[in-house]
């Protein structure tokens, strides 16, 4: 797999955002809709995991942090807004009531917000990095 990719910079030392690679024509531009209104809810520490040629889930998977529950449930209100401006439609959306870990499935844009704690426990990052060990490999040397 693709190394992590950090996706957040500020308004004040950025050009106009880069291209988020995905795989299908309309996906670059919903994702980048996406990054925007992570950035507008002020979610903390976003990556980008690109997925394209990977799996078929998706295409993008971004992974935020919000400093509380509350916060949590606010950046996935406003990434549900903002796939509905992007003509989407409503998004699936798993786990608002608790707001520990949200999941909103845009199709071919994947979106995980979770309370820090949470977050570092399911490391799903690290799930979906290149540098897991090979499967067959971890097995056979335990």
């Amino acid at each position: 797999m693709k190394a992590l990719t950090t996706a957040v910079q500020r308004e004040t030392d950025k050009a106009p955002s880069p291209p988020v690679r995905g795989q299908k024509t309309g996906t670059g531009s919903l994702a980048r809709n996406v990054l925007a209104s992570l950035e507008d809810a002020k979610a903390e520490q976003i990556v980008s995991i690109d997925l394209a040629g990977n799996t078929s889930l998706a295409d993008v998977m971004f992974v935020a942090s919000g400093r509380s529950g509350v916060h949590v449930g606010a950046i996935a209100e406003r990434v549900m807004k903002g796939c509905k401006e992007a003509g989407l439609g409503s998004p699936r959306v798993e786990g608002l009531p608790h707001c520990d870990w949200v999941l909103v499935d845009a199709g071919d844009v994947i979106v995980h917000i979770f309370r820090p704690e949470v977050r570092q426990f399911y490391n799903l990052e690290k799930m979906w990095s290149g540098d897991r060990p090979a499967e067959s490999g971890a097995r056979a040397s335990a």
